[in-house]
């Protein structure tokens, strides 16, 4: 089942969710029975289905995957499946803007944030990687996906102060700080796209080089004269832009 999980993840992030819907499948069907496994793999769905632009189906399937395994008081939750539980809720809360219902976003974020608190920072239930932390980059990226791009700016310059930040996988830090990239390029502030990008390039150079969405906003700042040379080269090389 993992590396059905694993396999999905892979294809969204190449631009495939039709080839990811069967990955997703299988793991649905293997973790049939389980109360966890099936909770695990929801969150792959939801990516999947946030990736095939069916936000609101995302929305509430990832509402009643966490509330199937949400504890009857938070407080008492054990920590992994609270991680899991807010992992859900948190892709509720990035279809819910994408789907433009910044209100239900808004709410679901702070509902994760109530489970992040009891779980913490520096931990990784599940491959979930949620804490407060976490948490907070999905307050920045659901900021940014309803256009609000200056509270996204500035939220992005205080949370990767916090301790959290370093404990996030490379893999999960580089791709939000491509989605911050955007927010910096809808502020205005192509130089500060520019240094974010070069930061995502230095923590996994994959998600700039190899995945669609990274070459996308790689291009878009390259095209600016004040861009890096290193990120212009680098847009050469990949013939992008």
């Amino acid at each position: 089942m993992e590396a059905y999980r694993v396999t999905a993840a892979l294809l969204v992030k190449l631009g495939a969710p039709d080839v990811a819907w069967l990955a997703v499948d299988r793991a649905m069907a293997a973790a049939t029975g389980d109360r966890v496994l099936v909770a695990a793999t929801a969150v792959q769905l939801g990516e999947v289905l946030r990736a095939s632009s069916r936000a609101r189906t995302a929305k509430a399937v990832m509402l009643a995957a966490a509330y199937r395994i949400a504890p009857p008081v938070v407080e008492c939750g054990d920590p992994a499946e609270l991680s899991l539980c807010g992992t859900l809720l948190v892709q509720g809360a990035l279809a819910a803007a994408r789907d433009g219902d910044d209100r239900a976003a808004a709410d679901l974020v702070d509902e994760a944030a109530e489970m992040a608190a009891r779980v913490g920072d520096g931990h990784d239930h599940h491959r979930t990687g949620f804490g407060p932390t976490a948490v907070e980059l999905a307050r920045i990226a659901v900021a940014a996906v309803r256009g609000d791009a200056e509270e996204a700016v500035t939220r992005h310059e205080g949370v990767i102060t916090r301790d959290g930040w370093r404990w996030l996988a490379a893999e999960h830090r580089a791709a939000y700080l491509i989605d911050v990239a955007r927010a910096y390029l809808h502020a205005g502030d192509a130089v500060g796209a520019g240094r974010i990008l070069v930061e995502a390039d230095r923590v996994a150079p994959a998600e700039i080089r190899h995945r669609p969405g990274g070459r996308d906003v790689l291009a878009e700042v390259a095209r600016d004269l004040r861009a890096p040379a290193t990120l212009i080269h680098l847009a050469a090389a990949l013939g992008v832009g």
